[in-house]
């Protein structure tokens, strides 16, 4: 029996040492947790800004665009309550600057037009074998709804504190922290080739090249052109692409919390009312009054 504990004990201590080890090498991979930002729709009561939501717009036409698609969002949308407030003849000018492959026609050969406000933002290539072999390999991943799918491990704590803080914007957080996470690499960290180093993308090492320099996109409202502008006007924007009726919902939501408490008031005085006589019996000795 002694001999039979001694290997369990071995095996369990050899167990726990792997995954020690394992911890710490994922430690030394993970990548650092992004800087929770400040943004307009945060919270219960938050709405987009549109003129931020056009800004951001401008940077994806001008940068992003060149290689991530936005394959869920139509021309149409830039128009709707809650976006970036274009015009429908803004978004239609917009669309027609995009070219959209539509056919077959009278001869069964797809074909190339201008956009018209009905169609969905393009692909930047035919398909993902094109992208692949466009930029060395890797796949840029669609923007429609990045801002959603992107999170981080904030730890227990913070499993604890978000819903009580309403926090739900680690997606924006993240897409900020990228563009602005380009740096050298740390001391003994070996960068695969053809890769960079982002100090808050898993791992560390990101094909995409840095994506965006200060003074690089032209802002006309007079908005600061930095890199940490960029990377705001930026993560709102596809923010909103990836959940464009957010204003709505949020205001949706006020209404229906309002009528709930009013609700409440009333089933609460009606229950009063109703139930009175069954907690509040007439006294049996006070004589009653004759009809």
């Amino acid at each position: 029996m002694t001999s039979h504990r001694s290997i369990v004990t071995a095996f369990v201590l050899a167990a726990a040492f792997s995954g020690a080890a394992s911890l710490s090498a994922y430690a030394q991979e993970a990548a650092a947790n992004p800087t929770p930002q400040q943004w307009s729709f945060s919270g219960p009561f938050g709405l987009y800004d549109p003129q931020q939501l056009q800004r951001g717009f401008k940077i994806y036409r001008e940068v992003c665009s060149t290689c991530h698609s936005l394959k869920l969002l139509s021309f149409r949308n830039l128009a709707d309550p809650g976006g970036p407030h274009f015009t429908e003849a803004q978004a239609a000018a917009i669309a027609a600057t995009f070219q959209v492959t539509d056919g077959p026609n009278d001869q069964g050969q797809m074909f190339q037009r201008p956009g018209k406000i009905s169609d969905y933002f393009p692909s930047p290539f035919a398909n993902d074998q094109a992208a692949r072999a466009a930029l060395g390999g890797g796949l840029p991943p669609d923007m429609s709804t990045l801002a959603k799918a992107r999170e981080y491990n904030e730890g227990f704590a913070g499993f604890l504190i978000d819903p009580f803080t309403m926090y739900q914007e680690q997606g924006p957080d993240y897409i900020h922290a990228i563009i602005n996470g380009y740096t050298n690499p740390p001391a003994g960290f070996a960068l695969p080739p053809a890769t960079y180093y982002n100090k808050y993308f898993p791992g560390g090492a990101i094909k995409m090249p840095p994506p965006l320099h200060d003074g690089q996109v032209k802002y006309t409202d007079g908005t600061p052109e930095t890199l940490d502008q960029y990377g705001r006007d930026v993560a709102a924007f596809l923010m909103w692409a990836s959940e464009p009726k957010l204003d709505e919902r949020k205001q949706l939501g006020f209404q229906v919390m309002i009528f709930l408490i009013v609700f409440t008031g009333l089933l609460y005085f009606t229950k009063k009312r109703v139930w009175h006589d069954v907690h509040h019996p007439a006294d049996p000795q006070q004589p009653r009054t004759a009809a």
